[in-house]
């Protein structure tokens, strides 16, 4: 079993201005008595563009009898002249591999091999270790926090670069994230990478946050200002594929083509084959399994994190590799119920957030494994086509309610004491998302005629408002791509590497225009009607088939908390109008008393109340174009 306190680089202080380190790596399958050799080549940040200093090298030994082939070594850092080597300062570092073959010229089998386990790296593919008096303890404030329920969530979806720059940029913008109800960030994937700008999907550190966005410290401020404003915050990880230069592919491979060299099983690889986004980590393999559990349970036991979002588990979850993402889960799970913010469900279940991005089986997913949560593109395809112009049907509302598309409710888990028990599971729903052009895009768009992606035309963002209202008022998991709420404007381009490499900074500045500034206010006051409303979190929904679409393009549904404990009974009714004139028509309240409009209610010198005498009794309101109403039960 992987020990991470054996590998990775452990600098120390072993006097005054004097310091030593500790390196260690597993090459499975790879002795020193089959004549491997494995070197450290060491330099000071300072001097890594100074032709005239050279690397320092260290050999590592190999530990005989080690299940996982650890090679290792402690040195002393000695100062050597005209270098900042030995002196404090943060020190890169990478490892090669060497064979001698019988009789034969020393030859060197990989020329730059980065650290599987290093805990920071340098921009580029470099690992780092920083010497100098040890820091003290990162000062957590968050004892008292609980990660949300799963039903309580709003996700807010962003690329730390894109939206503002650092760790600490995202942290300067919580508030603003909280104005809109979000009360968990999903962060696309933050560990450190090569240089070139690809969203973070082109994975090679799995232990190490971006230095370009600030490093482990400055991400331990954001995870700790999130929990202070009592807001989640969740990974986007990538374990599905791998960049080239990743260890556990690149020396092997290296090996497999070295002539004459002893033949050593992968570790961790499926085959030697690049294929899709990488080369694939076996899921079938111990060490794969393991090593990725230990990256998850470093996030939450040093991050703080709240959870996962696995990217492209509808690769993961085919035989038999669906087993090794299972155990995964699994583990990271029981693993979480060991962790107090993650306690506290009346059900006895981990409130950890594991999401899986299950295009195409996340039924499946949600129901056979820990997994609680999954992407889906089913809200987002339809929302694309009605922008489009087509008009809207029965499908976008039963979209609305995850369990008539075949979404189970509950999932089976145990709790702290092994007993079996029901978590709930829920798909998150969305409009956008990092992998498509963003929503205003399809209603239309604007500039070059030449332009391939030409950008959306905001002027037409009013289009986007009844899509806005439907996400925080439906069934599961709503979740908001960064800008969606200012009308960003994005065309992303339909295949190839551009697509990834292609850098979409927030246009802050639609925040203040004429556009943006209204679907913002929107956003802001459904937010608060999500929070406030318990209706609007509940699994209880009814769409008005025959009062919707009938003749108009108004879709009609119900949303219903029972009565439980100190929560009073809980109702809403909502009207979508997706129509570019206004409909009056009868609109259906399920119960008598006393009904609030409340989307535009903060605007309104009196309330806007209807009052049906009978239950399921019908009432004439008018429901502007492009637009919609929320009706609460007030009385």
């Amino acid at each position: 079993m992987i020990d991470l306190s054996e590998v990775g680089a452990f600098p120390a202080v072993t006097g005054a201005n004097q310091f030593s380190v500790r390196f260690g790596i597993y090459l499975p399958g790879i002795h020193s008595s089959d004549q491997f050799e494995v070197i450290a080549r060491v330099i000071h940040s300072e001097d890594r563009f100074d032709p005239s200093i050279p690397p320092v090298n260290f050999s590592l030994a190999w530990q005989s009898g080690h299940p996982l082939d650890l090679w290792t070594v402690t040195v002393p850092l000695t100062p050597v002249a005209g270098t900042h080597i030995g002196l404090a300062g943060m020190h890169l570092y990478r490892y090669e591999l060497w064979w001698t073959p019988v009789g034969g010229t020393r030859q060197l089998v990989s020329p730059w091999i980065t650290d599987p386990f290093a805990r920071d790296a340098e921009i580029g593919n470099m690992a780092a270790f920083d010497v100098g008096p040890a820091p003290a303890p990162f000062a957590w404030a968050d004892n008292a926090y609980k990660t949300p329920e799963l039903d309580d969530l709003i996700v807010y979806e962003l690329q730390v670069e894109e939206f503002n720059d650092t760790f600490d940029g995202v942290t300067d913008r919580l508030v603003y994230l909280k104005s809109l109800g979000v009360n968990c960030v999903e962060l696309m994937p933050v560990t450190s990478m090569k240089l070139d700008f690809d969203w973070g999907y082109g994975p090679l550190y799995y232990f190490a946050p971006s230095m370009r966005f600030g490093g482990s410290v400055a991400l331990k401020r954001l995870i700790n200002a999130a929990h202070e404003q009592e807001m989640a915050v969740i990974l986007d990880v990538v374990y599905e594929h791998v960049d080239t230069l990743f260890p556990y592919y690149c020396v092997y491979n290296d090996l497999a083509n070295t002539t004459g060299a002893p033949k050593v099983a992968n570790p961790m690889m499926d085959g030697w084959n690049i294929y899709g986004f990488g080369p694939k980590p076996d899921f079938t393999i111990a060490f794969t399994q393991d090593y990725f559990l230990n990256a998850n349970q470093q996030w939450i036991d040093e991050y703080h994190v709240d959870g996962f979002r696995y990217d492209e588990v509808t690769d993961l979850y085919v035989p038999p590799m669906d087993a090794g993402y299972r155990t995964l889960v699994e583990q990271t799970y029981l693993h979480s119920l060991t962790v107090p913010r993650f306690q506290g469900g009346a059900g006895g279940y981990s409130r950890i957030i594991q999401c899986a991005e299950a295009l195409d089986s996340a039924q499946t997913v949600l129901a056979q494994t820990y997994t609680n949560s999954a992407w889906q593109n089913g809200l987002l395809y339809l929302a694309e086509a009605i922008a489009s112009g087509t008009p809207p049907a029965d499908s976008y509302a039963h979209q609305l309610d995850p369990s008539f598309m075949g979404y189970p409710a509950t999932t089976e888990a145990v709790d702290a004491a092994g007993n079996a028990i029901q978590m709930p599971v829920a798909p998150f729903q969305y409009l956008e998302s990092h992998d498509h052009s963003q929503l205003i895009v399809y209603v239309g768009t604007g500039g070059d005629a030449n332009d391939p992606t030409p950008e959306g035309d905001r002027s037409l963002f009013f289009k986007l408002q009844p899509h806005a209202i439907a996400l925080y008022t439906l069934q599961g998991i709503p979740m908001l791509w960064q800008g969606q709420e200012f009308a960003d404007n994005y065309n992303l381009p339909d295949s190839g590497l551009s697509r990834v490499h292609l850098q979409r900074d927030m246009h802050w500045e639609y925040f203040y225009d004429s556009y943006g500034s209204p679907l913002v206010s929107l956003y802001r006051r459904l937010g608060s009607l999500r929070r406030s409303v318990r209706a609007l979190r509940s699994r209880s929904s009814y769409y008005y088939w025959q009062q919707s679409l009938q003749g108009t393009e108004v879709i009609i549904y119900s949303r219903h908390a029972a009565a439980s404990g100190t929560d009073a009974e809980s109702w809403a009714l909502v009207l979508l109008n997706f129509g570019g004139t206004a409909s009056t028509g009868a609109a259906p309240f399920p119960v008598a008393g006393t009904w609030r409009e409340m989307v535009d209610d903060s605007f309104r010198a009196t309330p806007y109340e209807v009052a049906p005498v009978t239950d399921g009794g019908s009432v004439s309101v008018t429901v502007p174009s492009n637009y919609g109403q929320v009706w609460v039960k007030v009385a």
